[in-house]
């Protein structure tokens, strides 16, 4: 039996249609997690406007790229993070100190590592994108 993991096949889609240089992706299935990441890439500058289309079942996102994203993927198992631990981490997860960025599930919601740093949370983390 194996894992259905939304997050992981949503991020994979994506991947392939950026290195296809599609302009746009269907998502399915939508979860909030799911819109979670796509907020943060999307106020980070790596994905334009996307919409929640309902076709009756769990939903569908459409997401509009921008060919900005060189890599991404999901981080797993989600490591738990303390406030103070998170530059190890970028350094295995990320190519230079100012490029790219962590997304953290914090008891704040999901954010960015850099924003996890300056409100003084740590997390779980849940992906990379660069």
């Amino acid at each position: 039996m194996t894992v259905k993991n939304p997050l992981a096949d949503a991020f994979s889609t994506i991947m392939n249609h950026e290195l296809l240089r599609k302009s746009e992706v269907i998502l399915a299935p939508a979860s909030k997690k799911i819109g979670a990441a796509l907020r943060i890439m999307q106020r980070m500058g790596y994905v334009g406007e996307f919409e929640f289309i309902d076709d009756g079942k769990a939903g569908m996102l459409r997401v509009e790229l921008l060919g900005r994203i060189n890599q991404c993927g999901i981080i797993s198992p989600h490591h738990a993070v303390k406030r103070t631990a998170f530059e190890d981490w970028e350094k295995r997860y990320l190519p230079s100190r100012q490029f790219g960025f962590l997304i953290v599930s914090t008891p704040k919601g999901f954010m960015t590592h850099k924003e996890a740093i300056e409100q003084g949370h740590g997390g779980r983390l849940i992906a990379y994108v660069y």
